[in-house]
């Protein structure tokens, strides 16, 4: 399962996120689930860097599916909605395959934490 946790202030403001682990829809290399997973988290990223002047950090193991992002203070209005953005699409897949597996998915699970 990947395991998607967000981390937020008592003002609400983005401070970061961690991604773990493997979806397990498929087998490595024809995962889908890990693959759009991957896109989504990646691209903001890449986003954030290069579309916003925030200070970030960025630790990463490919092999085990990990990656630890977090704002150096609070997210800019910009990293704001490039992070909004992300947890849409990341809420989409999420409520996807409920919808087409008819039940609660054990392939991604999104989970909120205040810090």
């Amino acid at each position: 399962m990947i395991e998607v946790t967000i981390y937020k202030t008592k003002g609400h403001e983005y401070a970061g996120f961690d991604v773990e682990g493997h979806a397990g829809y498929a087998h490595k290399g024809q995962d889908i689930v890990c693959a759009a997973v991957s896109i989504l988290v990646i691209n903001t990223i890449n986003a954030i860097g290069r579309l916003t002047e925030d200070k970030t950090s960025l630790v990463q193991c490919e092999e085990r599916g990990q990656i630890h992002f977090r704002f150096a203070t609070y997210a800019s209005h910009d990293a704001h909605i490039l992070m909004h953005a992300m947890i849409l699409g990341l809420e989409s897949i999420q409520d996807d395959l409920e919808s087409r597996l008819g039940e609660l998915n054990s392939f991604i699970d999104i989970n909120f934490k205040e810090v």
